[in-house]
């Protein structure tokens, strides 16, 4: 089933694409392949993404989707082709490593804190940003103290861009699916990310909240200027959001381009859609 986003919101979103500027390569992934054992997760996949674009990664279930976002993010090793972030080539990183380099990443599975707070959980994507030794920390004294507020103050900046604000001294588990979604994007706003992974942000909300996130996704691109590679399997999201669409099929790529070309490409027709819209 696919879920077109409000009038409103679509026109928003052309607006916001028309007066965006797409800049240059960012992240290159260059013929990555992945195997489990005997099984072929990924065969020698190749896409690039362009700064301040929305790049979504689509394909039926068990097409190679996430686990190609594990090999960009350094949970899995693929054991062949690299990956090119900003001119720096790698074809092993961990996971802190690529955090570090500017990518974050949030889960479709939900990892939050359910006996934190709010607050306390966005803050843990602050843990990068700490410079300050845990003995310092502890006592919150002199320039410990001062990070802690300016972390703070980045953390609350978030919680009101994300409407969470009532909620933000509620533990995580005590929230509606829907809230704790956005929980999980203001974690990995906080760590500043100039590429936002999102593995199906959509998955198991309902259409208003839908509406919303599709909403808060265009506001990351724009107002924070991150980079978005994004998983969907809803595809009135990825054709009223996306500036290209890259589509796996049983760990390979069979399509590539804007939403419209690949709505209008045959072996994504077949493979995904099923039927011409």
């Amino acid at each position: 089933m696919s879920t077109s986003l409000s009038p409103q919101a679509i026109q928003a979103s052309k607006a916001a694409t028309m007066q965006k500027k797409i800049g240059e390569v960012i992240l290159d992934v260059h013929n990555i392949s992945l195997s489990f054992g005997g099984v072929k997760a990924l065969t020698d996949i190749s896409f690039d993404v362009r700064e301040h674009e929305v790049r979504a990664i689509i394909g039926p279930n068990g097409a190679g989707k996430s686990s190609m976002l594990n090999c960009i993010n350094g949970v899995y090793q693929p054991q062949k082709g690299s990956i090119t972030f900003r001119g720096q080539k790698f074809a092993h990183m961990n996971s802190r490593q690529v955090a570090e380099m500017g990518i974050a990443r949030t889960f479709q599975n939900l990892a939050l804190f359910k006996g934190m707070s709010v607050i306390d959980n966005i803050m843990t994507g602050r843990n990068l940003h700490i410079k300050s030794n845990l003995f310092l920390q502890a006592l919150r004294i002199g320039p410990a103290q001062r990070e802690e507020e300016k972390n703070r103050e980045f953390v609350e900046h978030i919680i009101d861009f994300l409407g969470i604000q009532p909620h933000r001294k509620t533990p995580v588990g005590q929230l509606p699916y829907g809230l704790q979604k956005r929980v999980d994007l203001g974690r990995a706003l906080a760590m500043e990310p100039q590429v936002l992974l999102l593995d199906e942000p959509m998955a198991g909300i309902n259409m208003e909240e839908k509406q919303d996130m599709c909403r808060f996704i265009l506001d990351v691109n724009d107002e924070f200027g991150s980079t978005i590679v994004l998983i969907e399997h809803d595809m009135g999201v990825v054709m009223d959001i996306s500036d290209r669409v890259v589509v796996l099929d049983y760990g390979k790529k069979i399509g590539d381009g804007t939403p419209q070309e690949v709505r209008n490409n045959e072996e994504v027709i077949s493979a995904y859609l099923g039927t011409r819209h």
